[in-house]
């Protein structure tokens, strides 16, 4: 009766009171399988209870299977719910603990030096390479087509509205005073939000 009340026990354990898995993609049984033949101590037959668990892996997961049959991906998985602690005749160089917990280098965006953030980086550069040109309407129309570029990019981060002045005053700076717009002649254009579509339709009567 004892015996009896056990095993109803164990199947109405919930598997939040469990271990939990390493990798739950796999299932419980494939965890157990791996935790049993961590324990087997003869290193042949533990690496072929390796071996039939990768098969089982396999199974499960046809598309991590290598054409070569070297199943790498599968070896990894298998290292990793062993924690690392499976020591078999691998077919394959497998991953290690450190190489699965070293940060990636940390990446230098390269903005301390962007004194215009909202501009970015090639808006500057194109600026400076508008100002080296010879005077004429070809500069004056480059000019007026970035400016108007820099005011839609200024209107992303100020929703409420952007003054022609400022986008003159900045492009003068950015340029270190080699572009200076007549405030009188030009005007940029005026930039309005697309009404948004509900999406309905009327029905035709």
């Amino acid at each position: 009766m004892e015996s009896a009340l056990i095993k109803i026990n164990e199947m109405l354990t919930y598997n939040t009171q469990l271990k939990k898995l390493v990798l739950p993609e796999y299932g419980r049984n494939i965890q157990r399988m791996v935790d049993h033949c961590l324990t087997i101590e003869d290193r042949e037959e533990r690496s072929h209870c390796a071996r039939t668990i990768i098969r089982s892996m396999g199974n499960l997961f046809p598309e991590l299977r290598d054409p070569d049959n070297n199943n790498n991906k599968l070896w990894d998985h298998l290292v990793i719910m062993s924690d690392f602690k499976l020591d078999v005749d691998f077919p394959c160089d497998v991953i290690t603990a450190e190489s699965l917990t070293s940060k990636p280098d940390k990446v230098n965006l390269l903005t301390s030096d962007v004194k215009f953030r909202h501009y970015g980086r090639i808006l500057p550069q194109m600026i400076n390479k508008a100002a080296e040109l010879d005077d004429g309407e070809e500069r004056d129309a480059i000019i007026l087509y970035l400016a108007n570029h820099m005011k839609k990019l200024m209107l992303a981060v100020n929703k409420d509205g952007v003054e022609d002045e400022k986008i003159f005053k900045d492009l003068y700076e950015i340029s270190n005073g080699r572009i200076s717009v007549d405030r009188e002649s030009i005007h940029l254009h005026q930039f309005q939000e697309a009404p948004v579509q509900n999406g309905k339709k009327k029905k035709k009567k």
